[in-house]
Order: structure tokens, then C-alpha cells, then sequence
């Protein structure tokens, strides 16, 4: 499998969105018929495609407003919200920093300690408006900080990295054992990020409930830069998908696929699910929403890293409302807009009843899928032509 790069040494090729397509169905459903719901153990949700855990995404008022609409938001529990009690005032100074500066401004800001009691606070905040609430740490913090979540009402807590495995091998720090980190919290486990089928079957092994997918996919991550690694989406969410299956098979235990990162528009979703995926996590397409705090700013987990910063923070203006970006109506036309419409008006053109026959629809490489025939457009710089 494989083709040669060089003398000896072979590579697989691998898919982005962009070089992909969703063949049409033979039967067409009405998209108001299909069921584009989740599951994450006992939780159903409606709307599958979360807010991720960055800073200029989610507060305590973004996942309110996620929540009533029946999707859940993550709160990033090493972020502003947690070191500050004032946190729209940090923000305030990052995203009217000197871009030149901004590294240095976003490093000095996340100096000052995570405040347990703040933990507590933000997520009984969230509870109060009777929504789920969604935390994240890294695994190096996972064991402190879930006790604390999980005490405070937290609903599900995720376990992110830039690479997740079940074996991670140190001698300069306690590493994080998945499995009894698994059976210890009573809450559902969601773990991340991962490309292969490999390292994703060790983790579900492990006993996690959801897994996350992507490396160095965001808009604002510079992992595939500075590091050098990761899979185009498309063929992470296959890999990872297959791993999930063939794991089904063996136990009778579904672990939902969560494709985390490099969708913008409603079509990279709809290729998402296509993939396999049973869920989806964006972070930019939901910072252009009048509720995110970023204000049309929007940066990495890894952006303040002291060390080795592998995210920046970029513009990306503020388009519309969380409502309208979710379900429209659009005043956009560049599919950035009414994201859960265009899901389900993929599902009901592909004759798929629900997100897991989604996953056995046809798809084809197709290089000339953003062009073809686009030409008024990309010259107008309009709708696909952006």
C-alpha cells in the first residue's frame, strides 16, 4: 500500500476536504425527516457539531447559548476563564494587541496559576441555565482537575492533547493512566486528538466514551508547521473510523468519532460525516458568532505555549449570530451559515435516515470539486470563489 517517495521508503496518500466529494443517493429523503442527533454513552444531543475548547470560542455565556440550542460548547478549564476572575477584560487586551507582540502577550497572560475555585464557579455557572456542562484539561492536569468538575455537576469532560495515546512514555512526570482515569470518573470521557487506527483502538480499549480527530487542522493551529506532523481530515476520520467499527464489532460498544478541526463551511461537515465521523468540533466557524468573546478573534489551546507556540491568533470577522450560524437563516452564500441545514439537506440528498447510514454513502477524489466551473465566481471573488 503506498507509493515510493524515495529510494526504499514509501507513504501513503492521503485526503483533505477540498480533494473529496459526496456522491448523490438513488433515494432522496426530506432533510425535515432525518435524525442528525448523537449519542455520548446515555446523553442524546441534538446538534452534532461542537464548539471546541479555545478561548476565543467558548465563556460561560457561549455555552449557555449552545446549550439552549441543543449542542454543547467546551469550556477550555486551563484558559482565561479559569486564572482570571474577570476574564473579558484579559481578552479585551489579547485581541487588541499588536499582532507583532501578540505571542509574547498571550504567553504573559496565561502565566497566572489555574484557580480551583474558578473551576467550580464557571461550571455551576453553566448549570444554573440548565444546560449541559462540557470541560476540557490537558492529561497532565485530567486527574486534578476532574474531580473537581465532576463535583461541581460537570455533564462530560474531555481529556485533550495535541497527540493522544494510551501509552505515553515518561520519566519526568506521573503519566496519565486512561483506563483508571476512565473507571474512576463517573462522567463520560472524551479523549483526543488522534489520527490512526492504531493509537485510536488503544484508546478506546482503554475505555473512553468519544474520540476526538485531528492534528493540526484549525484555523488558527501551526502544529503541521512548526512539528511537522498530522493526516489530512478525510482520511483521519476513515482511519479512526474504521478503528471505532471494527471495535464495535468485537464488543458491542460504540465509541462515537469526533472530527475536530479544518471544516469551515457546511460541505467540509457534510464530508466529516461522510467519513465516518459522528460528530464534529470547530472552533473559527464558530468564532465569527456575535457570542463568542473573541469579538472575530479566535487562537489555539497551544497558541501561549512558553516554549513552543504552535497556534496564532488570527481575524475572522464577526458574521452573524450563534442562531444563525447554526441553523440560518444564512446571509451569507459561501456555506459558512445555517450549518445544521446543509447537514441535513446532505442527508436527505445521499437517502441517508440518520448520521450512521451517512457513513455508508459513495464518495469520490475529486481535485476539481472547488473549481469546476466556478470561474465567474473565483473572478468575483463570490460565493465558492472566496
Amino acid at each position: 500500500m503506498g507509493e515510493f517517495i524515495g529510494k526504499g521508503r514509501k507513504a501513503r496518500r492521503a485526503y483533505g476536504f477540498d480533494e473529496i466529494a459526496i456522491v448523490p443517493g438513488a433515494v432522496t429523503i426530506n432533510p425535515n425527516e432525518v435524525d442528525i442527533s448523537f449519542q455520548i454513552r446515555d446523553k442524546k444531543i441534538a446538534v452534532p457539531i461542537m464548539a471546541s475548547a479555545m478561548d476565543g470560542v467558548v465563556d460561560v455565556n457561549f455555552s449557555i447559548a449552545m446549550g439552549k440550542m441543543g449542542g454543547i460548547a467546551v469550556l477550555n478549564l486551563e484558559g482565561v476563564q479559569t486564572r482570571y476572575e474577570n476574564p473579558g477584560e484579559i481578552i479585551t487586551q489579547l485581541v487588541e494587541s499588536d499582532p507583532e507582540k501578540s505571542t509574547e502577550l498571550f504567553q504573559k497572560m496565561y502565566l497566572p496559576p489555574v484557580r480551583e475555585e474558578l473551576i467550580a464557579k464557571r461550571i455551576q455557572e453553566i448549570k444554573a441555565q440548565g444546560v449541559p456542562a462540557v470541560v476540557s484539561a490537558i492529561p497532565q492536569k485530567a486527574e486534578k482537575y476532574a474531580k473537581i468538575a465532576e463535583e461541581a455537576g460537570a455533564d462530560i469532560f474531555l481529556v485533550q492533547s495535541t497527540i493522544a495515546t494510551a501509552r505515553h512514555i515518561t520519566s519526568e512526570y506521573k503519566s496519565l493512566d486512561i483506563a483508571q482515569f476512565c473507571k474512576e470518573i463517573k462522567i463520560p470521557v472524551i479523549c483526543g486528538n488522534t489520527v490512526t487506527f492504531e493509537a485510536s483502538l488503544e484508546l478506546m480499549e482503554s475505555g473512553i466514551d468519544g474520540l476526538l480527530v485531528g492534528v493540526g487542522p484549525g484555523a488558527a493551529c501551526t502544529t503541521r508547521g512548526v512539528l511537522g506532523i498530522g493526516v489530512p481530515q478525510v482520511t483521519a476520520t476513515v482511519d479512526c473510523a474504521a478503528a471505532r467499527d471494527f471495535y464495535f464489532q468485537r464488543t458491542g460498544r460504540y465509541i462515537p468519532i469526533i472530527t475536530d478541526g479544518g471544516m469551515s463551511t457546511g460541505g467540509d461537515i457534510c464530508k466529516a460525516f461522510a467519513s465516518g465521523a459522528d460528530a464534529v468540533m470547530i472552533g473559527s466557524a464558530f468564532a465569527k458568532s456575535k457570542e463568542a468573546p473573541g469579538r472575530g478573534y479566535h487562537w489555539g489551546m497551544a497558541t501561549p505555549h512558553q516554549n513552543l507556540p504552535r497556534g496564532t491568533r488570527i481575524q475572522v470577522g464577526v458574521t452573524g449570530t450563534l442562531e444563525e450560524i447554526l441553523f440560518g437563516p444564512a446571509h451569507l452564500d459561501d456555506g459558512t451559515q445555517n450549518l445544521i441545514g446543509a447537514l441535513r439537506t446532505c442527508l436527505g440528498s445521499v437517502g441517508a435516515k440518520n448520521i450512521r447510514e451517512m457513513h455508508l454513502c459513495e464518495m469520490v477524489i475529486a481535485p476539481a470539486i472547488k473549481t469546476e466551473g466556478k470561474i465567474f465566481q473565483k473572478s468575483q471573488r463570490v460565493g465558492m470563489g472566496k
